[in-house]
């Protein structure tokens, strides 16, 4: 068993090589990363800054001498990505650990991100209890909250530090026993007002033998399933719930970026989309929510969450967007409407019931969806039994599709 260790071992090494000491005397293999650039390291290295500088195509020197840190800092996480990325694929790697200040945190992370899931990755950082997507992403990443800075060894800092160190020595040490099955695999996206539709066809699909990974549409989740469909991971996307798209195109805070709905077309699996939760755009606290906003209709889903309801001008150009991708997919690829309303609030007597704002939605896709694309609609919510099974049988019908081929 073989761990990392990503840190400034200019700065931190007495904290890193007393992490070191702990896993070493639990018997597994520790190799230290450098990606210090201020000086010389206080304990010695196994990759050294000159080699995680060069694996970014760098030279440390010259970062040094350009006395840029935000240059610096990206360069080194891109060598450290570059340095445990090459060592896992060579086997040598089970698992990473990092510790520091936001620098390091930043560096380390990068490293820890380049790796798939399920490699264990534990980041003990001073800014955890903060922010920490621009970190984590959609990684598995593990974040300790340092309570004092990482600067010399107390007993505070020895308590969190040990406690980090065993906690990735457990990792490392013990096989989880997780169910290795071969099955399709087919990736879900959720949001609360989809659930019922999810939970339907999630458990249709299982019974069939299928593998169902969920992802909740919060941005990050999207982001997730989009990178899981580039690895390689997911054989089939059943995407019920769009709402990052919205978000992307109005400026709410759960936006998965511009290329939310192209992971699946450009690898040519088979997906079957939908329009769940479209009706709305997410913010934080009310408070929070844009001044220029101040006319529209909210729905405060929790004292963190408001929802905003999405109009027919941004449904009109939600749907063109939606056909626009769907019609570049080199894969089979069904669109399914849920006529009676694409969300729980989306329903008669629910808050954000509006035909006017659907029927901008659906008339968009219906003019703008090419022929490639399969067009379904049913008289339904999305989230009646009717609906969540359609969407199910034929996601199963593709896959049997591509199975036998």
């Amino acid at each position: 068993m073989s761990v990392y260790i990503v840190g400034t071992l200019d700065t931190k090494g007495e904290e890193i090589g007393f992490a070191r000491d702990i896993i070493e005397a639990e018997g597994i293999e520790v190799t230290l990363v450098d990606v210090g650039v201020m000086g010389d390291p206080e304990i010695e290295p196994d990759v050294s800054a000159t080699e995680v500088a060069a694996a970014a195509d760098a030279d440390l020197d010259a970062l040094r001498e350009a006395g840029d840190r935000g240059r610096a800092v990206e360069a080194m996480g891109d060598g450290a990505a570059a340095v445990v990325t090459r060592a896992h694929d060579e086997g040598r790697l089970d698992g990473v650990l990092g510790l520091g200040g936001s620098g390091n945190t930043s560096m380390a992370t990068a490293a820890m991100r380049a790796l798939p899931v399920g490699v264990p990755k534990l980041m003990v950082s001073t800014v955890a209890s903060g922010d920490t997507e621009p970190y984590v992403g959609y990684a598995d990443i593990a974040m300790m909250y340092s309570v004092a800075d990482i600067e010399g060894l107390n007993q505070l800092s020895r308590t969190v530090i040990a406690n980090a160190a065993l906690a990735m020595v457990g990792m490392v040490d013990r096989d989880p026993d997780v169910e290795t099955a071969e099955k399709p695999t087919i990736g879900i996206t959720m949001f609360g007002v989809t659930t019922p539709c999810v939970q339907t066809a999630r458990e249709w699909l299982e019974d069939r033998g299928y593998e169902t990974i969920v992802f909740h549409a919060t941005g990050t989740g999207g982001r997730a399933m989009e990178a899981l469909i580039e690895e390689g991971v997911i054989d089939g996307v059943l995407d019920v719930t769009t709402t990052e798209l919205a978000d992307e195109l109005v400026g709410g805070v759960l936006s998965a970026g511009p290329d939310r709905l192209e992971a699946a077309g450009e690898a040519g699996i088979p997906q079957v989309v939908s329009t769940g939760a479209v009706d709305m755009v997410n913010f934080g606290p009310k408070a929070s929510v844009p001044d220029e906003f101040d006319d529209r209709l909210f729905h405060v889903h929790n004292p963190q969450v408001t929802l905003m309801r999405t109009t027919p001008e941004e449904n009109a150009e939600l749907g063109r967007r939606i056909a626009e991708k769907l019609n570049a997919s080199a894969g089979p690829t069904t669109l399914a409407l849920p006529l009676s309303g694409v969300s729980m609030l989306d329903a008669p007597e629910e808050p954000f019931h509006d035909p006017e704002a659907d029927a901008a939605l659906f008339d968009a896709l219906r003019e703008h969806v090419d022929e490639n694309v399969e067009l379904i609609e049913l008289d339904a919510n999305i989230n009646d039994d009717e609906f969540a099974l359609a969407l199910a049988k034929r996601i199963d019908r593709y896959m049997g599709d591509t199975t036998e081929s």
